[in-house]
């Protein structure tokens, strides 16, 4: 049965394998501590309880983004303006950066040329299972699983007969970086690592990736195990375009239960750049991942959207150079697309590196209203439709017509989430619907069946109980 599965997933590849804002502070001796935007201190009465469906009504002139919002998103070019940005110097041997939003690369070194990517393996590990598999579906660790491993391999100390969801799984996997929890995986979605390994190589190329083959879920050291600068972008694009692995990749602690040689445990995101307290934090980062080993150097990717504009870094056997590499590219391109007006806009650097192609110089970008709502114009001219955006260090969700989402969501991984009228997430806040109090977490999941981090609890709906 297992075969069958592999087969029926490689199908789908066409491939086939023989296997072997404003806020106001609330309290009362009975209640959290809440804060809620000013417009919502009043009834929420229209908007859809967690479990219940429907759609909040569209914002208002007053209730939608704030009037200057638009007008500081927006910029309309007239003329291509003179691009005239300095090209980083990039001490790792491979690195490429890549515009996400309009499908360019505006720099790479080395983009073709084969390197051990080390952990940022575990990226396509992630996106294969948020494909195939529940979240709430229970991985149980082989002796293989947990043996298979290379002396100084990265591990949570997990053993045979050791149980933990999906879930659980993948933020082992991208926080910690656990190498048995890879392979787990593996042999839950495919029964072993070379089945895994097929349908890793069989979504890259679905990819477009030409230069990449992976011989193990975890990226541990394997020479038939290499990708490039050019090839790994185009995957971390795939994986943060999935809800579950944005999710996870953007979480900067998460407690995983006891195990057998272990009580439950907080584990941290290895990725500096998404600590606010680390002197490495990049602002706008949705997410990342880190790699080691002896033979693949520092490796490192990291995506980060500001103003409508998602771009990733992919950096290559690097000497301890990773971060000042990534944060000089993030820099450049961020300047690179500001100077040109719009991501889209025809244009070259002053560099050998960097080229830039697109219709024109002639778009609005930014916030715009209508009749139904507002909606959001990217860089490349189109809407913003079924997609999360940051824009000005908030996260926005717009629906399938385009329109900015408020009120609660329920997307792919199960979670529920709450957008205020102005459109933005509810972060680590209490939020009163219907007569309840309801807590959204760091990654803007509302909690469940656990303690909120100012000490109230709340039950399965997501209610708290008093």
């Amino acid at each position: 049965m297992m075969k069958k599965n592999v087969r029926r997933i490689l199908a789908a590849f066409g491939l086939s394998v023989v296997l072997t804002a404003g806020s106001v502070s609330l309290a009362w001796a009975d209640m959290p501590v809440v804060i809620v935007p000013l417009e919502e201190s009043q009834s929420q009465s229209g908007s859809p309880a967690p479990g219940q469906s429907g759609t909040s009504s569209s914002p208002t002139e007053q209730t939608g983004p704030v009037a200057s919002r638009p007008e500081t998103a927006q910029t309309q070019e007239t003329a291509q303006p003179a691009v005239n940005v300095q090209e980083p110097e990039v001490a790792a041997q491979g690195a490429s950066l890549y515009n996400a939003t309009t499908g360019q690369f505006l720099y790479t070194k080395n983009a073709d040329t084969q390197y051990y990517p080390a952990s940022i393996t575990k990226l396509m590990t992630a996106l294969l299972v948020a494909e195939n598999c529940n979240l709430s579906d229970t991985v149980t660790f082989s002796a293989t699983a947990t043996t298979n491993l290379e002396a100084g391999a990265v591990s949570l100390n997990l053993t045979e007969g050791d149980q933990l969801t999906v879930e659980q799984c993948l933020y082992a996997l991208l926080l910690k970086s656990a190498n048995e929890v890879g392979n787990a995986l593996a042999e839950h979605v495919a029964g072993s690592n070379q089945a895994f390994a097929d349908l890793m190589n069989a979504k890259a190329a679905s990819l477009g990736c030409t230069n990449t083959h992976f011989n193990n879920p975890h990226g541990l050291n394997d020479p038939n195990h290499y990708t490039t600068a050019h090839d790994m972008a185009l995957i971390a694009q795939a994986a943060f375009q999935n809800d579950t692995v944005r999710k996870v990749a953007s979480t900067v602690s998460y407690t995983l239960p006891a195990t057998k040689n272990s009580g439950a445990r907080t584990i941290t995101m290895g990725h500096k750049m998404l600590n606010p307290s680390s002197s490495n934090y990049y602002p706008g980062i949705i997410g990342g991942k880190t790699g080691y080993t002896s033979k693949a150097g520092n490796t490192l990717v990291t995506a980060v959207e500001k103003d409508g504009v998602r771009l990733i870094v992919v950096i290559l056997k690097s000497s301890s150079t990773h971060y000042t590499d990534t944060k000089a590219l993030l820099d450049y391109g961020f300047e690179l697309v500001k100077q040109q007006g719009t991501a889209a806009q025809t244009g070259t650097s002053s560099g050998t590196n960097t080229s830039v192609t697109g219709p024109g110089a002639s778009i609005q970008t930014g916030w715009k209203e209508d009749g139904t709502g507002w909606y959001y114009i990217k860089s490349n001219g189109a809407k913003a439709s079924g997609e999360w955006l940051q824009i000005e260090g908030e996260e926005y969700y717009f629906d399938d017509n385009a329109y900015m989402a408020t009120g609660w969501r329920n997307f792919t991984d199960g979670s529920w989430y709450y957008f205020h009228s102005t459109g933005a997430m509810a972060k680590n806040a209490w939020v009163e619907d219907n007569g309840k109090w309801f807590y959204l977490g760091s990654s803007g999941a509302m909690l469940t069946n656990t303690t909120t981090p100012d000490g109230y609890r709340v039950d399965g709906s997501g209610a708290w109980v008093s």
